[in-house]
C-alpha cells in the first residue's frame, strides 16, 4: 500500500511545472487531501488539477495568513516554490530573495513543531553545486564541495534553503529531505507563465520549451556559445517519481540528486528537436552568456539509486517527443501566455520599478 494513501499533503508551488506534475502523480496514490499553495508569480492556475481532494490557496507561503491557515496534521510537505530562474534573479535579486529565501525560512519555521510530519521534501538546485567548467564535466556527487562564488542570486538562495533545512533538522528534528534538481523538462511547462519578472526570460524560461516552441514555428534555435554547454536533462514524470521516493525512503537531513546521469550537449538537443519537429531553419549561433560559468555538468545517480531506488527511465528523445506532442496540443494556451508579455518584451523598462 502506498504511504500516501489517506495522507494529507501540502505542495508549495503546486501550480508550477514540476508541482502540478507531482500533484497529478500524488492523486493517483489515493491521498485524503492535497493542499496547493502558489502565488502564480511564475505559474498558471490552469495547471492545478480539478479534483475534490485538491484545495488551492492563491498566495505566497511567506504570507503569515497563508501559514496560519495550513492544516496542523499534515503528513508530507513538498516545498517546490521558487522565483524562476537564474536570469530573473539577476534582473531582480530582491524579488528572488522574497520568493526563494524568505519563503523557505518562514515555511520551515512554521513546520518546526508539527509532530505529524513524515517528510518535508525541499527542491534544491544541482547547478548550485556543480563545478564551474567548460573543460569537461565529471558527475557531481551530493558531497561535492560548495563554492562561495555564484553566478546568480537564484543559485545562492537555493543553497541557503539547504542551509536552513539543515538547521531546522538539527535543532528541531524537522524531517527535511533535500533533492537537487538537474534540468527538468516536459509537459505543463508553459512559456510566459505567471507575471512579468523583469526580463525576456519570463517568456523564454528554459532551453527545452524555448527550443520546442521556436522549432514548431520554424524559427532558428538560439545556440549560445555554439551550443557546446552540456546539461543533465530529466523528464518531469521521472522527477515526480523521484520526489515521491524521496518522501517515502529519503533519510531526514540527507540530500539526493534527482538526475539522469546522462550528459547532453545543447547543440545535440537542438538537432534532436529540429529533427522531431521537422524544423528546416538553421540555428542562430550567439555569444556565450556573460554571467554563466557553468558550461558542462551532469549529476551522479549512485546515491539516489542505492538509497531511494530512483532511476530516470525516460530517454531524452522519448521525453522530447512527449513534450512536443503536449506543446502542439496546448499551443493556444502557450501563445496567450507569451502574448501577455509582448509590451514588456518590446520595452523591458515598462515592467521595471528600477
Amino acid at each position: 500500500m502506498s504511504e500516501f494513501k489517506n495522507a494529507k499533503i501540502l505542495v508549495v508551488g503546486g501550480a508550477g511545472f514540476v508541482g502540478s506534475n507531482l500533484v497529478n502523480r500524488l492523486l493517483g496514490e489515493d491521498p485524503a487531501a492535497v493542499y496547493v499553495v502558489d502565488n502564480l508569480i511564475s505559474a498558471e492556475a490552469d495547471n492545478v488539477p480539478k479534483d475534490d481532494r485538491v484545495t488551492f490557496k492563491l498566495g505566497s507561503i511567506a504570507d503569515d495568513r497563508v501559514l496560519a491557515g495550513l492544516p496542523g496534521d499534515l503528513d508530507y510537505v513538498f516545498h517546490l516554490a521558487c522565483y524562476h530562474g537564474n536570469q530573473s534573479s539577476i534582473a531582480d535579486p530582491v524579488a528572488d530573495h522574497d520568493n526563494n529565501t524568505i519563503t523557505t525560512l518562514k515555511l520551515f519555521d512554521r513546520l518546526k513543531d508539527e509532530k505529524s510530519l513524515r517528510a518535508v521534501v525541499y527542491a534544491a538546485a544541482g547547478c548550485a553545486v556543480a563545478e564551474k567548467t567548460f573543460d569537461g564535466a565529471r558527475a557531481t556527487a551530493e558531497d561535492a564541495p560548495i563554492s562561495l562564488y555564484h553566478d546568480s542570486p537564484y543559485s545562492i538562495s537555493k543553497l541557503i534553503g539547504e542551509f536552513y533545512g539543515n538547521y531546522y533538522f538539527l535543532r528541531y528534528g524537522l524531517p527535511i529531505v533535500k533533492t537537487r534538481f538537474q534540468n527538468i523538462y516536459g509537459p505543463r511547462e508553459i512559456l510566459g507563465a505567471g507575471r512579468w519578472r523583469g526580463t525576456p526570460h519570463t517568456v523564454w524560461r528554459n532551453v527545452t520549451p524555448t527550443f520546442i516552441w521556436k522549432a514548431l514555428n520554424h524559427e532558428p534555435l538560439p545556440l549560445e556559445n555554439g551550443g557546446i554547454a552540456t546539461r543533465d536533462f530529466v523528464f518531469v514524470e521521472d522527477l515526480a517519481e523521484g520526489l515521491s521516493l524521496a518522501a517515502q525512503a529519503g533519510k531526514p537531513g540527507e540530500v539526493y540528486n534527482l538526475a539522469s546521469g546522462v550528459e547532453t550537449e545543447i547543440a545535440e538537443l537542438a538537432r534532436t528537436i529540429n529533427e522531431i519537429t521537422g524544423n528546416p531553419t538553421p540555428p542562430d549561433i550567439k555569444p556565450a552568456r556573460d554571467w554563466d560559468r557553468s558550461g558542462m555538468r551532469y549529476g551522479s545517480t549512485e546515491k539516489s539509486k542505492r538509497e531511494l531506488g530512483f532511476e530516470a527511465k525516460t530517454s531524452v528523445r522519448d521525453g522530447l517527443q512527449t513534450t512536443i506532442d503536449w506543446t502542439r496540443a496546448n499551443k493556444d494556451l502557450i501563445a496567450r501566455c507569451i502574448a501577455r508579455h509582448d509590451r514588456f518584451i518590446n520595452d523591458p523598462q515598462l515592467g521595471s520599478w528600477r
